[in-house]
C-alpha cells in the first residue's frame, strides 16, 4: 500500500485547510486510517483515525470540534478537514494505514504504511 498526503500549507489562525490522503491498492476499505502530526521539536501525535467503514472516529482532545476525519473508499482516499486552526496545529501532517481494522486504531505502533507527509503551517 502506497499513501499520498496533500494539502498541506501556509494558512492564517482561524482559517481552513483539507488535508487529503489517496491510497492505492484495492484493500483500502479494511483499513483503518489515521492522521499524525509532528510539530517542530515534539514528538509525532495521533490526530485523528477513523473506522474501516467510517462509522467510528476517534479524536486529540485537542482538535475535537475543529477537525473532522472521513472516508471515501471508492476512490481510496481518506480526508482531514480542519477548522479554526490555531498556531499550535502547525507540524508536518502523515496519514497512515492498519489493515484488517474495523475499529479507529489509536495504537500508533499498529499503522503498518505511511504516506510521506505535508507541511501545515499556521501563522498567528
Amino acid at each position: 500500500v502506497q499513501l499520498q498526503a496533500s494539502g498541506g500549507g501556509l494558512v492564517q489562525a482561524g482559517g481552513s485547510l483539507r488535508l487529503s490522503c489517496a491510497a492505492s491498492g484495492r484493500t483500502f476499505s479494511t483499513y483503518a486510517m489515521g492522521w499524525f502530526r509532528q510539530a517542530p521539536g515534539k514528538e509525532r501525535e495521533l490526530v485523528a483515525a477513523i473506522s474501516w467503514s467510517g462509522g467510528t472516529t476517534y479524536y486529540t482532545d485537542s482538535v475535537e470540534g475543529r477537525f473532522t476525519i472521513s472516508r471515501d473508499n471508492a476512490k481510496n482516499t481518506v480526508y482531514l478537514e480542519m477548522n479554526s486552526l490555531k498556531p499550535e496545529d502547525t507540524g508536518v501532517y502523515y496519514c497512515a494505514a492498519r489493515p484488517v481494522a474495523t475499529w479507529a486504531e489509536t495504537v500508533e505502533s499498529e499503522y503498518e504504511y505511511w504516506g510521506q507527509g505535508t507541511l501545515v503551517t499556521v501563522s498567528s
